[in-house]
């Protein structure tokens, strides 16, 4: 078996569990959307297993949200702030609007499912 460290996940008695370093490497990756780093106006497409969201920066943990769960319930577009991201756990990082592989959650009870993909588009 590799060392555990390093590994995105291990198998145990056929539950996926992810290492600490894995956990900790994540946090390292290109794709990831922080909140420090947009601007009012951007905007951040989110494409997870079932829906695509768009999130306009509001400024901090304010975001214009529409897609998806929002759309299907005729709630486009909706003011709430972004909770942060989890690994399905109830650890989250609240740093963070969304990053491959995680779940984005939102202040008004929303939580997306698996994110598969992200950008941004710089407001101006």
């Amino acid at each position: 078996m590799s060392d555990p460290t390093t590994t995105t996940s291990i198998r145990r008695s056929g539950i996926r569990v992810r290492t600490l370093g894995a956990i900790a490497a994540h946090s390292l990756d290109d794709e990831v959307v922080r909140k420090r780093d947009l601007s009012i106006g951007d905007r951040v497409i989110v494409r997870t297993r079932n829906s695509i969201y768009t999130l306009i920066s509001l400024g901090g943990d304010s975001f214009l949200v529409s897609g998806g769960w929002y759309d299907s319930h005729g709630r486009s577009p909706a003011a709430v702030d972004v909770h942060g991201c989890t690994y399905g756990g109830s650890a989250i990082r609240s740093d963070l609007v969304a990053a491959p592989g995680l779940f984005l959650e939102l202040s008004d009870f929303v939580l997306t499912t698996r994110i598969r993909a992200v950008g941004v588009i710089p407001w101006g």
